[in-house]
C-alpha cells in the first residue's frame, strides 16, 4: 500500500501546477469575480473503502450538505475555502450495516481546487478536515477527514450545478475506519 501512495500523493501535490500551467485560462476562477458562494448538496451513500467508490454497492445511507465558500488560491492556482454542515441519514439495514446508526451531524472546513475550466465546464478536487457529532462502529472517531472530486457546469455567472464525489474517513486514526461514500448533486450561488 505504501508503494503506491507516495507516487500518488507526489501526483496529487503536483496537479495544481500542471493545472496552472496548461488548463486555466488567466484570472479564471470559481465564482467569477463574486466574494462568496452558498451551495446545497444532496448525495446517495455506497458501501466501499476506496476514496473515489466505483458506484456498485448502494446502501439507505444519504448526505445533505450546506455550504459557503469564499475564493482563494492553493500555490496561485484559483480555489475556494469552505465551511461546510453536513447531516447523513441511514435508513434500514444493508450488507451487514445498521445504517440508521449512522444519522449523525458533521462540520468540516475544505479546500477545493479548480484543475480544469473549459468553457462552461470544470473540474476541481478538494480536502478537508472537522468532526461528527459521535463516534460509531463505522468510524470510531469523530476526527474526519473528507476528500471530494467534483465535476461542475457555470448555469450562468451567479449559477452552477455540481456532480460529486466524496469520501469520509478517520485516515487510520482509530481502530475502526470503513469510511463513508457518496455520489451526489449540488447547486452554488454567487453573490
Amino acid at each position: 500500500m505504501k508503494k503506491i501512495f507516495i507516487p500518488l500523493f507526489i501526483l496529487f501535490l503536483s496537479l495544481p501546477a500542471i493545472a496552472n500551467e496548461y488548463f486555466l485560462p488567466e484570472n479564471k476562477t470559481f465564482m467569477g469575480t463574486y466574494q462568496n458562494q452558498v451551495g446545497f448538496g444532496i448525495g446517495q451513500g455506497f458501501d466501499t473503502g476506496w476514496i473515489l467508490p466505483p458506484p456498485t454497492r448502494p446502501v439507505p445511507f444519504y448526505i445533505g450538505t450546506f455550504t459557503y465558500s469564499q475564493p482563494t488560491t492553493f500555490f496561485r492556482v484559483s480555489a475556494r475555502r469552505s465551511i461546510n454542515i453536513s447531516e447523513t441519514l441511514g435508513l434500514d439495514k444493508k450488507y451487514g450495516w445498521k445504517w440508521q446508526d449512522y444519522t449523525i451531524p458533521m462540520i468540516y472546513l475544505t479546500e477545493d481546487i479548480l484543475l480544469l475550466d473549459c468553457n462552461d465546464f470544470y473540474v476541481a478536487t478538494g480536502a478537508g478536515l472537522g468532526l461528527q457529532a459521535q463516534e460509531n462502529e463505522r468510524l470510531g472517531a469523530k476526527l474526519i477527514f473528507q476528500f471530494k472530486v467534483t465535476f461542475g457546469y457555470h448555469i450562468n455567472e451567479r449559477w452552477s450545478t455540481e456532480f460529486f464525489v466524496q469520501h469520509f474517513s478517520n485516515a487510520n486514526t482509530a481502530d475502526e475506519n470503513h469510511s463513508y461514500a457518496f455520489y451526489g448533486l449540488g447547486f452554488t450561488y454567487n453573490y
